[in-house]
């Protein structure tokens, strides 16, 4: 199967074939298709990875292709759609969206974002694929080969190797954004940590907004908490930001 690194999915095929021939000229494999069934054949027939999804395709929706594709395949997705209401953001976050980004859009920013992005997933899949080192005591903080254990909570740990959480046995997947909000909360343990500050280093551009961080602090509190609506590892300041507390500190 022939390898793509971004399928750009918009019914828009100018916009659609412009992004293409701008990632291309920049060595980013990309190719394009303007509907739900060209995608779905696309994928069939090549190993893609990352998706750039608009929510208008047509008679049918970006929202029920994420759906589709997520029962398949893992690889992110990265909607691009000139509908702006929270309620689309959330919708798509909620769905298994890994970011939102609003039309227009400045195309070396978006290349930038991409690149990035496969970069992280890239260095995730070489370690899961050289290591596998076991469940991590509880309290364990050191180095297993090249992964960081961090401890968050009683029994949680942090493997910033694999990019995953370990519980115990259990082992729960990160999105690359959930990986990198829970790293930069986890390196700056114990202090307050404002939105403006996450959303300038944890994500780097100007495409997102607080609906965003929101969501995915609680897919977050969803994975490490237990109880997520009474929250003791990621606790919000109301009206400034988040603080991740010390895990010696935790009752």
């Amino acid at each position: 199967m022939e390898e793509i690194k971004v399928l750009m999915i918009d019914d828009d095929e100018v916009i659609a074939q412009s992004t293409a021939e701008y990632f291309n000229m920049f060595n980013v494999k990309t190719a394009y298709v303007t509907s739900y069934d060209e995608a779905v054949d696309f994928l069939e027939a090549h190993l893609v990875s990352l998706l750039l999804l608009d929510i208008n395709l047509g008679d049918k929706s970006g929202f029920d292709l994420c759906k589709k594709v997520r029962e398949n395949y893992d690889m992110p997705i990265l909607f691009i759609s000139a509908r702006t209401s929270d309620d689309d953001v959330l919708i798509a976050l909620n769905i298994g969206g890994d970011d939102y980004i609003k039309k227009p859009f400045t195309l070396s920013i978006l290349l930038a974002k991409v690149k990035a992005i496969l970069d992280r997933y890239e260095k995730a899949r070489e370690a899961a694929a050289v290591s596998d080192t076991g469940p991590v005591p509880s309290g364990f903080d050191g180095r297993t080969g090249d992964n960081t254990i961090i401890p968050v909570a009683d029994g949680i740990s942090l493997d910033t190797g694999m990019h995953i959480i370990r519980k115990g046995d259990e082992r729960v997947s990160l999105k690359a954004m959930e990986y990198k909000l829970l790293k930069y909360l986890a390196d700056n343990t114990g202090r307050v940590v404002t939105k403006d500050e996450l959303l300038k280093n944890v994500w780097d551009d100007e495409f997102i907004g607080e609906g965003t961080l929101a969501v995915h602090i609680r897919h977050l509190r969803e994975k490490i908490e237990s109880d997520p609506k009474d929250p003791q590892v990621i606790k919000t300041i109301w009206g400034v930001g988040y603080m991740m507390e010390r895990y010696e500190e935790l009752s």
